[in-house]
This record gives structure tokens, sequence and C-alpha cells, in this order.
């Protein structure tokens, strides 16, 4: 083994190694590199680096009815269809993950399919149903589009979250005279409390980020942020949209770091 560490090949390839993930890592950090700073310069031009700096791209965000239409209409979206999400998606989970039904890998799949199939093709699919049912363009649609992207990460981190639980305790409560629903609530829910925060906070961020499905889906007066910003870089070049990314960039770090954190507080004995 100390032979293999002290060998001049492996210590090539591991310095290999390092420097080809240090340079993706670089990749991946550029865009907020050259973003972050962008959004602090002046309020005419969109350059690299700023020619000078302030807060007046972020002073004409909050106080432009432009942005803050679009971005009360995402954090709507967002709420409404995390909350739809949890509210189908925990059950769903723990039932997934507890018991055996017949048709289970259908469904399983059924819930799981907007991970695989392109969600271009997700978006033109709703858009022509909800065509059909003449609610296209409205909040709800929206909402009911952005559960479908949501819904299998909140299954899958809450399965996850039940086969870490141990099941001994559900039979006590059962053998103790809890029913199915009381079990649930009393005994599965407060050990699954690290999962559904996690799955509320990635739920919210997916939704509140969803550009494809919204576009296809929101109308004069429900255009979200994401799809502003997109139409925005389409049709003009407005420094505004830097300070946009910055904020939006801000928040995602904010919401890891307080799903991690909490996960991290409250660790789940398996």
């Amino acid at each position: 083994m100390s032979e293999l560490i002290h060998d001049p090949h492996s210590r090539r390839y591991r310095a290999l190694g390092t420097g080809l993930a240090g340079a993706v890592y670089l990749f991946l950090l550029a865009p907020i590199v050259v973003t972050i700073p962008m959004a602090f310069g002046p309020t005419n031009e969109l350059t690299f680096p700023p020619t000078s700096y302030s807060l007046d791209l972020f002073a004409i965000f909050v106080t432009s009815p432009y942005w803050l239409g679009p971005l009360f209409e995402s954090l709507k979206v967002a709420l409404a269809s995390t909350a739809v999400a949890m509210l189908a998606g925990v059950p769903a989970g723990y039932w997934i993950a507890r018991h055996e039904f017949v048709g289970k890998g259908l469904v399983t799949g059924i819930i799981m399919s907007p991970l695989i199939v392109p969600t271009i093709v997700t978006g033109l699919g709703l858009y022509l149903y909800f065509s059909y049912l003449k609610i296209t363009g409205s909040t709800l649609s929206i909402v009911l589009g952005h559960v479908m992207v949501t819904l299998p990460y909140v299954v899958v981190m809450i399965v996850a979250g039940v086969n870490k639980l141990d099941r001994n305790l559900e039979f006590g409560a059962e053998l103790m005279g809890a029913g199915p629903i009381r079990m649930f609530i009393t005994v599965v829910v407060p050990q699954l409390v690290p999962s559904i925060v996690s799955a509320i906070f990635f739920a919210f961020l997916l939704s509140f980020d969803e550009v494809i499905i919204s576009w296809f889906l929101v109308g004069p007066d429900t255009v979200t942020l994401p799809v502003k910003m997109y139409s925005a870089l389409q049709w003009e070049i407005s420094p505004v949209i830097a300070a946009v990314s910055t904020l939006l960039t801000m928040l995602s770090v904010l919401v890891c770091m307080i799903a991690i954190a909490f996960k991290k507080s409250t660790p789940i004995d398996g």
C-alpha cells in the first residue's frame, strides 16, 4: 500500500485528477463569479468588470412593478406548489416505502416519470391538456405544472427518510391501539421532520426556479420571475437581470444552508 502511495504514477494521476476537478469547479462557478460583480455595476450597461459600483440595480428591482409583479407571482406559485407537493408526496412516499400493493411499480413509475421525460415535452403536453380544460394562463395551471416537477423529488426524499426509520416504533404504536392515521401523524411524521424540511426547501427552489414549464403555461397576468428574466434577455439586455440573478443565487445558498444546518441539528437515528 505504501509503495502505491509513493508511486510516481499514482501521484501524477492524483495531481491530474485534482487539476481536472478544479477546472470543472471553476467552469461551474464562472457564471456566478461574472454575474455578481455586474449586479453592482451601472444602470445603463451590462459589462464585466463594471466601470462603477453601486446598489442602483437592486433599487430598481425592488421598486419597479415590472419586476415585482413576476416576483410575487413566483412566490405565490412556489408556495402553493410546494404545499400541494408535500401534502401528496409525504403520504405517497411513506406508502411506497412501507407497503407492497398491486401496481406499485406502475404507480411509482408514473410519479417518477417527470424525472425521465424531457421537461419541454412535459410542458407541451401540459399546455395542450390545460388548453382543453381552458385553464392555460392561470396561476392554477402553473401550480399544477410545477407540482409535476417537484413531486418526484419530494417522494424520493421521503422514501429515503422512511427507509432510515425504525419500524418497531410503528409496530409498537399499532399494538397499543393507534390507527394508521394517528400512528403516521404521531410516530412517523415527527421522525421525518428533517426529510420533510429538506423536501420543502428543495421543492420551493425547484418551483421558484422553473422556467420551461412556466413558459408554456404563463399568461399576460401570471408571468413568473424566471420567465420575465428569459424574456428580458431575449428582447432587451437589461442590467437589472444581473441583480435579480444575484438575489436568486443568494436565496438558493441561504435555503441550502438552512436545510443542511437543520438536518445536522436533528439527526435521524437509524
